[in-house]
């Protein structure tokens, strides 16, 4: 089989929240809960924290936040000192955008990747995120994004709508269509605090999906950092491993050792999207 790259960014590619724990929207899945492990930066401290960061030993980071009232993560007013990173430093940057339009090529242009969560169904929109957003509206910010030829890496959250799978194999063939490196497979975590805390997903159904991917998308195939933690996270890890997964995020450390039976074994302290 291919050399199974394994990514665990904790160590030298940091999440970054430009929005400190704020954020517009109260998700189902998320209720703010996932800001909070990010690090926090201001505008003006920006550039000075990747500066340092680069001679720490980082490679680079993530840039995400909360969504604002025009449902984007707020990058654009960042767009200056992003340009000023990619200047100062050789640090990769991975970006989660939210709705982003034509006005925001002008500092997209600086970013290695963008993380675009995607969702294949318009009533799972509007349960989940509470919006007024459609299926056409995610698939304009990939003509968007690929026209330009800017590289995107779309997420599919199996599970999204309240542990019920069904969309996401739609999800896939809208993807598969598109020029795309880079297919992330998340699966969601029942979060305490949330509207879908008590949520379970079906393993097999989310294997499933996984199964379906490999034999639809034609790109590299990552399952990402959400997934449920323990027992669960050892088994379907090496479950999706054994489907044909090319990437995979922070598994335990037994799975790779497993893993290294029958696959060549990359490490890489990044994002699983660069």
């Amino acid at each position: 089989m291919k050399t199974l790259k394994v990514y665990i960014p904790g160590i030298k590619f940091p999440s970054i929240s430009v929005t400190g724990n704020y954020c517009a929207l109260n998700c189902a899945h998320c209720g703010r809960h996932y800001l909070e492990g990010m690090k926090k930066i201001t505008r003006l401290n920006l550039v000075d924290k990747c500066v340092e960061m680069e001679k720490e030993g980082y490679v680079g980071c993530l840039l995400s936040g909360g969504m604002d009232s025009r449902l984007k993560v707020p990058l654009d007013k960042f767009k200056d000192e992003i340009r000023e990173i990619k200047e100062k430093t050789r640090l990769k940057i991975n970006a989660h955008v939210g709705f982003i339009d034509e006005d925001d090529l002008e500092w997209l242009k600086y970013i290695d990747v963008v993380s675009l969560d995607f969702v294949g169904d318009n009533e799972v929109i509007k349960r989940v995120y509470k919006i007024d957003k459609t299926v056409n509206d995610y698939l304009k910010i990939l003509d968007i994004l690929t026209k330009e030829r800017i590289k995107v890496a779309p997420h599919i959250t199996i599970g999204l709508d309240f542990g019920r799978i069904h969309w996401e194999y739609e999800a896939i063939d809208l993807l598969s269509e598109y020029p795309i490196d880079v297919l992330v497979l998340n699966i969601l975590i029942p979060t305490p605090g949330t509207e879908m805390e008590n949520v379970k997903v079906s393993m097999e159904e989310a294997l499933n999906v996984v199964r379906y991917a490999r034999e639809e998308f034609k790109g590299e195939l990552s399952i990402g950092c959400m997934r449920p933690f323990g027992r669960w996270r050892e088994e379907f890890d090496k479950r999706a491993i054994l489907i044909g997964v090319d990437r995979i995020t922070n598994p335990p450390r037994k799975v790779i050792e497993w893993a290294k039976q029958f696959r060549k074994v990359e490490i890489h302290f990044e994002c699983c999207v660069i």
